[in-house]
């Protein structure tokens, strides 16, 4: 796999930002679970990225984010949600680049493959570490509970990613 450095610098970004938006969030009392602000970077990560970085962008984000920041905890909370948000940016990436599917199906199809993710990394844990969680129940609150963080999801992942695009073809085609 060859990196070049756009996709390099974009994915540092990327990672960044999944860092910061949900300390932004915090400050202003909106929880991560409700907004989800970790998830936007990584979608937008998926959309932008060849699969294998959008994947590692998911998996790393929540267990950097978890080191430096203490959000979200590591164990049980970094792990589901890197299992989920790697899923997401390989979906994303896949379901675009190869699939050809627009962004909003594409979207959304990600979101229900990273909650299963989710709730079968939430079963493993269950399972081999003894954690106390029902993995239905988990992923029936992390929807419910993340229905304002999916609708921005719907309506900024496109408009972001149109927009994104736009501004690196425009910067390319004057270098």
């Amino acid at each position: 796999m060859k990196i070049t450095t756009k996709e390099l610098v974009l994915s540092g970004l990327l990672l960044a930002s999944g860092i910061i938006l949900p300390m932004i969030f915090h400050m202003f009392g909106m929880t991560g679970p409700v907004v989800l602000p970790m998830h936007i970077p990584v979608l937008l990560g998926g959309f932008l990225l060849p699969p294998t970085m959008a994947f590692m962008l998911g998996i790393i984000t929540p267990v950097i984010s978890g080191l430096l920041t203490g959000m979200p905890v590591m164990f049980p909370m970094a792990v589901i949600m890197a299992a989920e948000l790697g899923v997401y940016g390989i979906t994303a990436s896949l379901s675009t680049s190869k699939l050809k599917l627009s962004l909003i199906p594409s979207l959304i199809i990600s979101m229900i493959a990273g909650r299963i993710a989710a709730g079968l990394t939430v079963a493993v844990l269950v399972r081999f570490f003894g954690i106390k969680m029902n993995p239905v129940t988990y992923v029936t609150g992390a929807i419910v509970t993340g229905i304002p963080g999916i609708i921005i999801q719907l309506i900024f992942i496109p408009t972001l990613v149109y927009a994104i695009n736009r501004f690196m073809k425009n910067t390319s085609a004057k270098a």
